[in-house]
């Protein structure tokens, strides 16, 4: 077995070592030298894309890992279509986001949802995912789509910031939002590849959404200091970026990977995800 990771960035690299103990071979695309050289140390052979062209990878790849993010259009899928056409794939899977649902006020969403982005990059997203549910339905691409929440894990936590007391507790009234820790990721993708069920949309959130001030107030708690200052969302000091994720509220449903791929979270809230990342250091 040979896993072609294209992007191998944050949540592939937390699957990779589940496939590399299973005795497969993993190949990982990335973009510099540096880069290619850590990628090497975990056991994952590097090739460095776009400087090298991915068809003969494609055609040797028995699963693909697709988490390249698309922004004029998505780059995989514009280049190597019509290698995917001829691939002979066991699985392929693309890592979507929870922003194609749009906002919907702190409600309810599942993956029957109608897709209704309301910022340029969730748009962008919906347009992927129909372009790769095209070439699966034209060729036979076992095409599985998994909508991450927001991600967090090792290296990505509040305690940083709360430790640097540079960490802001951002307020707007209803705001919602669902996250996923990187190893419930790995996981729901290594359950999905022992079971393939091509045209699968999975949600990949864990069961507990919760404001994000919330999160922040109880990193504060675990690390026995004060809990960052309240801020109004509206005369805070916000990117462009980190203001575009207030723009949806939603609550993720993740009913899907637990009946049908048999997850069972590691860290079903926050508060187990955060108390894990503290305990590890």
């Amino acid at each position: 077995m040979r896993l072609l990771s294209i992007g191998h960035g944050y949540s592939a690299r937390a699957l990779a070592p589940l496939l590399l103990a299973r005795g497969w071979d993993v190949v990982g695309t990335t973009r510099s030298e540096e880069k290619a050289e850590a990628i090497a140390t975990t056991g994952v052979r590097p090739v460095i894309w776009p400087d090298t062209d991915l068809t003969e990878e494609i055609a040797g790849a028995t699963h693909v890992l697709h988490s390249v993010s698309p922004d004029d259009g998505d780059p995989v899928l514009a280049e190597y279509s019509d290698a995917f056409a001829k691939a002979r794939l066991s699985w392929f899977g693309y890592l979507s986001t929870t922003g194609v649902y749009g906002d919907h006020q702190g409600g309810w969403v599942d993956e029957d949802t109608p897709l209704t982005p309301s910022t340029r990059r969730g748009q962008a997203r919906v347009e992927a995912e129909r372009g790769w549910q095209a070439l699966a339905k034209a060729h036979e691409l076992p095409l599985h789509i998994f909508r991450l929440a927001g991600i967090y894990g090792p290296g990505r936590g509040p305690f940083a910031k709360v430790r640097k007391g540079t960490a802001r507790r951002i307020i707007k009234p209803g705001q919602i939002f669902s996250r996923i820790h990187v190893e419930d990721i790995a996981q729901v993708l290594l359950a999905s590849i022992g079971k393939p069920r091509p045209g699968a949309v999975y949600n990949v959130c864990d069961d507990d959404p919760a404001p994000p001030q919330d999160v922040i107030a109880h990193a504060a708690d675990l690390l026995d200091l004060p809990r960052p200052p309240e801020v109004d969302f509206d005369t805070a000091d916000l990117s462009p970026m980190a203001r575009s994720f207030y723009a949806e509220s939603k609550r993720v449903r993740n009913d899907l990977i637990k009946a049908e791929l048999g997850v069972r979270l590691r860290y079903p809230s926050y508060r187990d995800g955060l108390a894990a990342l503290l305990k590890a250091g």
